[in-house]
């Protein structure tokens, strides 16, 4: 027991010794203790010169990596236009093609340039423009922006933005046209109605005036504009919903009207890594029937949209609208969720060969901590039990998947494994009031007498207790807050 005590008393000196520090707290709440015993760096103890090398080679590499990406922020479009009837034709199936790109250098603290250029082939006609803006924050409320392009709209001009207030914005741009000699000029002015809302009026001095209001509204599931355009008989509404069914997948519903676009877009897409994204839309409209496949990566996009028919005929857009969706569900349910649960399965049982030493030095030294925590644990169990107060009857730390109400899904060594029992700690921690706080956001395998059973693996804490001759059960989340007795919790 002394050697027990010895080991936990470094435990807490460490503890101290981190929390009365302000700097190593502060490398303690970004990197935690790997960052404080490897100076700094995540990842395991290195001996080796070599791998001493090699760690610091590879950090170097990444702070280069992330400072380039902090300085040049590429981003650009793809866009393929196919046409299914004229392909039946017999006029080709290429109907356009369309390509953007823009590049955001930093080249100081208060100067950014954008280096820009598009494409676009249409049939016999096409296109093309660069563009370079230079922007020069001039305060922390105001901006200029010099801009220049040459192309299809060859122009000069300037531009500058000034905060008016918390909620308020105002704009005011003039170019001159190197086409036709023309100058315009414009007025806008934005203002944030709520968190999620906000809307513009602009006032357009040119060749063509015009007086635009208009309204947009974006939060994480919708998000709808509308536009109305005094000067130029036009006007144009647009919303969206975006639904999540799971972290990699999501659905979206989307419509467009106005004087000039009339359709409903229906379809979604899946996250294929952490950097990529698919998607798969089905488009109606006056324009007729589309089915458009989307790849988002990074910055850039590549859109293949492909015109099915001009015609709005009802049989044919069902069609069009039920064969992606039918074979997009049964790719899902016998290719990629196998797929991935296989893989999800393989990570595991490798994580678990990783790990199975760790954790099994991790279950000792938590199953010595009890030992030292038993006899003042029993002690305020007594006390408890004399006032007919908070009695811990059981704990269990561990899997989300090997825990449910009232215990393991299944008794076998192999879930019983990612599950370690918790009563003692837990009695332990009872203060003399007779209630048990854990708060939120501290990870619960760091408490004494508890360990990690399962790394990786999203884990939960089941408590069942009796206060006052009821009994209660709770199920909490790693890093949730347990306050307990509490009526909700009562069986």
């Amino acid at each position: 027991m002394k050697e027990i005590a010895t080991q936990n008393f470094q435990r807490v000196c460490e503890a101290y010794e981190v929390l009365s520090d302000e700097s190593k707290r502060q490398i303690y709440d970004v990197y935690g203790m790997e960052g404080l015993t490897s100076g700094l760096e995540l990842g395991p103890k290195l001996n080796k010169p070599e791998e001493l090398k090699e760690e610091l080679e590879r950090l170097r590499r990444r702070k280069e990596h992330q400072k380039m990406v902090a300085h040049f922020r590429p981003s650009g479009t793809i866009l393929a236009h196919l046409s299914l009837p004229q392909f039946l034709d017999g006029d080709g199936i290429m109907r356009g093609m369309a390509m953007s790109s823009e590049v955001h250098f930093q080249l100081s603290k208060r100067n950014t340039i954008a280096i820009g250029g598009n494409l676009e082939v249409q049939e016999s006609s096409g296109g093309a423009a660069a563009s370079a803006v230079l922007k020069h924050q001039l305060s922390s409320v105001s901006s200029i922006e010099f801009m220049a392009s040459a192309g299809l709209r060859a122009l000069v001009g300037v531009q500058t933005t000034r905060h008016l207030s918390l909620h308020s914005t105002a704009t005011i741009t003039i170019a001159k046209s190197l086409r036709d000699g023309s100058i315009n000029l414009s007025n806008t002015w934005t203002r944030q109605l709520s968190e999620t809302a906000n809307g513009n009026v602009q006032l357009f001095l040119g060749p063509e005036s015009s007086i635009t209001v208009g309204w947009q509204k974006k939060d994480e599931k919708m998000s709808a504009a509308g536009e109305l355009k005094i000067g130029t008989t036009s006007f144009g509404a647009s919303a969206n919903y975006t639904h999540r069914f799971s972290s990699v997948s999501h659905g979206r519903i989307a419509g467009t009207f106005g004087s000039t676009a009339l359709e409903i877009e229906v379809g979604g897409g899946r996250k294929v890594s952490n950097f990529s994204t698919v998607r798969m839309l089905y488009t109606i409209g006056i324009q007729g029937i589309f089915w458009k496949f989307e790849l988002h990566r990074g910055g850039q996009k590549f859109i293949i949209p492909i015109l099915l028919s001009r015609h709005l005929n009802l049989t044919f857009a069902t069609g069009a609208f039920l064969i992606p969706t039918s074979l997009y569900f049964l790719l899902k349910k016998f290719v990629v969720k196998p797929y991935y649960l296989q893989r999800e399965k393989r990570k595991a049982l490798e994580n678990k060969e990783i790990t199975s030493a760790q954790v099994q030095e991790a279950r000792v030294a938590a199953e010595k901590a009890q030992q030292l925590l038993q006899v003042v644990a029993n002690r305020k169990r007594n006390r408890q039990v004399e006032t007919n107060g908070l009695i811990i009857t059981k704990a269990l730390y561990g899997s989300r998947k090997a825990l449910k109400k009232g215990g393991l899904t299944e008794v076998n060594d192999e879930l019983a494994f990612e599950v370690i029992d918790v009563t003692v700690p837990l009695n332990f921690l009872v203060n003399d009031s007779g209630q048990l706080k854990l708060h939120e956001g501290v990870k619960k395998s760091g408490i004494m007498g508890f360990c990690d059973p399962c790394p990786g693996e999203p884990k939960e804490l089941y408590v069942e207790y009796t206060c006052g001759g009821q009994i209660f059960e709770v199920t909490v989340d790693d890093y949730a807050e347990l306050l307990i007795p509490q009526e909700s919790h009562r069986v």
